[in-house]
């Protein structure tokens, strides 16, 4: 039986700055280049710029998008997976990833973060993401901070082989 392929979730925002959208290009093209499989919501902003980073290098991206139509997908998704399960399909993401990368986003990125960190899975996140280390105590070994695509990619495959 062939060995499975990583899954690494890229979490953030719909609406996200021109910097921001770079690095998660970075971060798509880097998940590709290692031979992970790229999860996110499948729409725009983080989600398509990460997509399009893992596409346009021969990666496989999964898009998990809250409708049941197909087509709201971005255009750079391999397979899309109409869950019609709205924002609850966040924990379809989450559950389909080995590990997460989280860039700024709104609530429905907190929403990804919690669910992971409540299942035991590492978060690798970029600045302008959920600082939860400021709310209290966060188990380190499974919430990291990353500053650039080439780190967080490295922090998630260094926790994928710790597990």
């Amino acid at each position: 039986m062939a060995a499975l392929s990583p899954t690494i979730g890229v979490i953030g925002g719909a609406q996200a700055s021109d910097e921001t959208l770079a690095v998660a290009y970075e971060v798509g093209a880097f998940i590709a280049n290692n031979n992970a499989v790229l999860v996110c919501g499948g729409l725009g902003g983080v989600m398509e710029a990460a997509s399009k980073g893992a596409h346009e290098n021969g990666g496989v991206v999964v898009g998990i998008i809250p409708g049941a139509d197909k087509s709201q997908a971005n255009p750079y998704v391999t397979i899309v997976i109409p869950s019609g399960m709205g924002s609850a399909r966040n924990a379809l993401v989450v559950n389909s990833s080995d590990v997460l990368i989280a860039f700024p986003g709104q609530f429905g990125t907190l929403s990804e973060i919690g669910l992971a960190l409540n299942l035991g899975k590492p978060v690798v996140y970029l600045p302008g993401a959920w600082n939860l280390q400021k709310i209290g105590p966060i188990n380190a070994s499974l919430y990291k901070e990353a500053f650039d695509a080439h780190g967080a990619v490295g922090l998630a495959l260094d926790a994928l082989r710790k597990r």
